[in-house]
């Protein structure tokens, strides 16, 4: 692990984040795309569909795609960007996803950093949601989820290098 994912889950250790209801949960895997932008620390959201709140692209386990590299798909199909991604694990957080209006199922959405490289005019689900990029405190102030908060919130206080990644 380099030094620039090292920073980040130092800022976040799972004993930092509240504890989570026990419940049976569905796995998925979201990727948090970050970028330094004039030596300042951004995260990209996006907005669901369904309900239009803000999120990170994450999406369903996938057969022969190892959970980074799903993260990494779903960053380039929800949000248009693409770039290198930590292959551990460096945090997760836990919400309900609403099927339809009487039926929902909790989640746990394992989270992987991505250093994005690129962020591109069109991708394939660009009519459907929107993106923005902002500090980790606003990201931390616009998701509903109190962990993934917890998450983006232990962004803003650490220093972010731009050395080259050694992962996927």
């Amino acid at each position: 692990m380099n030094t620039f994912f090292k920073v980040l889950a130092a800022a976040m250790r799972p004993s930092t984040l509240p504890p989570a209801p026990k419940m049976k949960r569905k796995q998925q895997y979201g990727a948090l795309p970050v970028r330094l932008k004039d030596g300042k620390l951004e995260v990209l959201l996006i907005t669901s569909r369904g309900t239009g709140r803000w999120i990170i692209p994450k999406g369903w386990p996938k057969k022969q795609r190892s959970p980074h590299k799903l993260a990494l798909l779903e960053a380039y199909e929800e949000a248009g960007i693409r770039g290198k991604i930590e292959r551990l694990e460096i945090g997760h957080y836990d919400y309900i996803k609403w099927i339809d209006e009487h039926h929902s199922v909790a989640c746990r959405v394992g989270v992987f950093v991505m250093k994005v490289r690129d962020v591109l005019n069109k991708w394939p689900e660009m009519h459907e949601r929107t993106r923005r990029w902002v500090t980790p405190e606003e990201a931390s102030q616009l998701v509903d989820e109190p962990q993934l908060s917890a998450l983006l919130a232990g962004l803003h206080a650490k220093k972010i290098t731009q050395k080259p990644l050694k992962s996927a």
